[in-house]
């Protein structure tokens, strides 16, 4: 175990010197993407040149996860460190008032009274750029974001999102612009951070692939021939329109002499199967508790600091704020459990992950267990997903060997039953809601 210590540490440099000037930070979140559908995960035919050079410079987490497959509570979660339970945000949305649809419920008042209670929940809880802040960081927020203005919310110095519903506020207005229709307001922020010689923090998290799925046509027709759907070719044309915006982004830090001093992280919100015969996902993917909604790539980049190379250990977007925090020489609050991805040491030392999966419209917004339908974990190569009674009736825990069968296909819960035991101990140990 020491050898292999001292084998991955060589991969990581985790001092900074004193004189050195603080490192940027720029978090790039993708939006409903599959964890192979990159080329650099090795899929047959969608294309991700600049993810897959940004890969290779950099330290790659093959085996990441989110601990919710859903966006509102995932992104939450990577703002605050905190799990949803913890923070609270569990849901897209509030229970839709009985009687109504849900394009009713955005008219009406008590729904969206309960929508601005979701955000003063999530207010309670500090976000990086309010931590970042006290470090001397100014930041910007380009794309989704669920939690209200993204600077009286959230804490960025400057932002895209508004969060006012009554001009279309719910998950980034504004914000939703960015990428698909060019990275101008963020090119402006790094020009004013070099200008200003002030470390930044950019949130760059395009509603992308996410769908509408409209690619240019110049990228469809590149995927036309390589597919009977039309729904796939759509969406790997999606993937690949998205990396180039992140070709973009890279370029511009690159030319504004920033990419040296600048740690990039990447990692996607959720997971996504193209269901063949509609627009729609797959089941087995997003909202679901299995890897395809759960697991993505998660990836960090430090010139100077981090040797590139491939982790197959675990990881998990609840490391990313105590990763950041570590790097720029801050303390992570106490309630935040996730790990420093560049400590070399806890990373080779952790054997589990921990996550949750709730409804998309909360049944309490107030009360994650209301709202739970599965917890699950990853120990070693173990997975154990456990149903919760109130919201999934019938439900039986479900234990896979994700080694042997990675797409989670084959039940062994029954053959077992120490296993199953072993693991639900610990999974309860984390986090057991009360009996309803």
């Amino acid at each position: 175990m020491l050898r292999f210590l001292s084998a991955f540490a060589l991969t990581l440099a985790l001092t900074l010197p004193a004189t050195a000037a603080p490192p940027n930070v720029v978090l790039i979140v993708g939006d409903d993407q599959g964890w192979g559908d990159y080329g650099f995960m090795g899929h047959q035919h969608i294309k991700t040149p600049h993810l897959d050079k940004f890969a290779s410079e950099s330290l790659l987490f093959k085996r990441g996860y989110v601990p919710t497959s859903l966006c509102r509570a995932s992104l939450a979660t990577m703002i605050t460190g905190l799990y949803a339970h913890q923070h609270k945000i569990t849901s897209n949305d509030p229970p839709i008032p009985k009687g109504l649809t849900a394009g009713q419920a955005n008219k009406d008042a008590g729904y969206l009274k309960q929508r601005q209670e979701m955000i003063a929940l999530f207010e309670k809880s500090p976000t990086l750029p309010k931590l970042l802040e006290k470090e001397g960081y100014f930041s910007y927020q380009a794309g989704k974001w669920w939690e209200g203005n993204s600077c009286r919310c959230g804490g960025f110095s400057e932002g895209m999102t508004h969060g006012d519903p009554s001009k279309g506020g719910r998950h980034g207005d504004e914000g939703l612009k960015i990428g698909r229709e060019g990275l101008r307001p963020v090119f402006e922020f790094l020009d004013k951070a070099k200008k200003d010689s002030k470390p930044f923090f950019v949130w760059y998290a395009p509603m992308m692939p996410h769908q509408p799925h409209n690619p240019p046509e110049r990228l469809l027709n590149k995927y036309k021939d390589k597919t009977k759907s039309i729904h796939v070719a759509k969406y790997w044309a999606m993937c690949e329109w998205f990396d180039e915006t992140v070709g973009e982004l890279l370029a511009q830090l690159a030319k504004n002499g920033q990419s040296e001093n600048t740690i990039v992280i990447y990692l996607h919100d959720n997971g996504w199967i193209q269901d063949p015969d509609s627009a729609s996902f797959a089941p087995r993917s997003k909202k679901s508790q299995y890897d395809g909604g759960l697991r993505t790539p998660i990836i960090v980049k430090w010139p100077g600091h981090v040797k590139p190379g491939t982790s197959e250990n675990l990881a998990s977007s609840i490391d990313l704020a105590p990763t950041i925090l570590a790097a720029v020489g801050a303390k992570p609050t106490k309630d935040m459990s996730g790990i420093n991805l560049l400590d070399p040491q806890l990373v080779a030392s952790r054997s589990a992950l921990f996550g949750e999966v709730f409804e998309h419209n909360a049944v309490d917004i107030a009360n994650p267990a209301a709202n739970l339908r599965h917890r699950w974990m990853v120990d070693g190569n173990w997975k154990l997903i456990v149903p919760h009674d109130a919201n999934v009736k019938g439900g039986k825990p479900e234990l896979y060997d994700l080694a042997k069968d990675p797409d989670e296909l084959t039940d062994l819960a029954a053959k077992n039953p120490e296993k199953l035991a072993e693991l639900t101990k610990k999974l309860d140990a984390w986090w057991k809601p009360a009996k309803e």
